[in-house]
């Protein structure tokens, strides 16, 4: 394994399935280990390929979910999409020591390096939390010293990828805050969490958890669908958080 291996030296490689587990009704938990292991940034994503028997190649992307202190291992978080050819086939046919091809880590825009120490402000939707968790565990993990609030938008709990776990990280840590947004359910978990789309009160709250100086210092993150995206970063210019200091990731129509 050599993470010191530069972007600009990638190229596909095998990978073996080492598990797969169902983190939610919709995602899947996919860890690989690849051939050769680069040292991902938070926030990276890793290009994946799978060949049928008869040549024909599929190829989508995939947002990290493990923070880079994961050595020698790739997770992914793979929603499932009906149509989705690559999706379905981890979903539905994928095994255990079963090899696919990949490429990376790729990506330089979003992401959150362990040496940045602004307050982050983590803001997903959906399968769009991925690339926000692994910036997180890399955060609490390193023990940071560095302020972090994540905001979740899901439609009911038990789509809240890794809610176990968030709750581990609160009770670890003072300088890690979360709150959920969701819209189906008929009630909220706990006190700052509420029924409904994340609102510019929970923005506010979040930017709250960071600091007296968090408009002017935090760097934010927002990953998602490409209204929700849109709607958010309404909601954070509104606050007076400059637009220098976004950063977004989109997906999907």
């Amino acid at each position: 394994m050599d993470e010191a291996v530069g972007q600009h030296r990638l190229s596909w490689q095998t990978a073996r399935i080492d598990a797969l587990q169902a983190l939610t009704p919709r995602v899947m938990r996919v860890v690989l280990r690849p051939d050769r292991w680069v040292r991902p940034r938070p926030g990276q994503h890793l290009d994946v390929r799978l060949t049928a028997e008869d040549g024909y190649q599929a190829q989508r992307s995939y947002s990290l979910l493990s923070p880079p202190q994961r050595t020698g291992l790739y997770e992914l978080g793979i929603e499932r999409l009906d149509d989705g050819e690559v999706s379905t086939w981890f979903h539905d046919k994928a095994q255990h020591g079963e090899t696919i091809e990949v490429l990376g880590p790729v990506g330089g825009h979003f992401v959150l390096d362990e040496s940045n120490t602004r307050p982050a402000l983590l803001i997903g939707g959906g399968s769009g939390v991925v690339p926000l968790l692994s910036m997180a565990a890399q955060r609490v993990g390193a023990y940071s010293q560095a302020h972090t609030t994540l905001l979740v938008a899901a439609r009911h709990l038990d789509e809240v990828l890794l809610w176990p776990t968030l709750q581990r990280w609160e009770a670890f840590t003072p300088r890690f805050r979360s709150r959920l947004a969701l819209s189906r359910d008929t009630c909220a978990p706990r006190a700052q969490d509420h029924v409904g789309r994340i609102d510019g009160a929970d923005v506010a709250w979040a930017l709250q958890q960071l600091g007296d100086v968090a408009t002017e210092s935090a760097q934010v993150f927002i990953c998602g669908r490409n209204d929700f995206v849109e709607s958010i970063v309404h909601m954070v210019t509104g606050l007076n958080v400059p637009e220098a200091s976004i950063r977004t990731e989109r997906f999907g129509s």
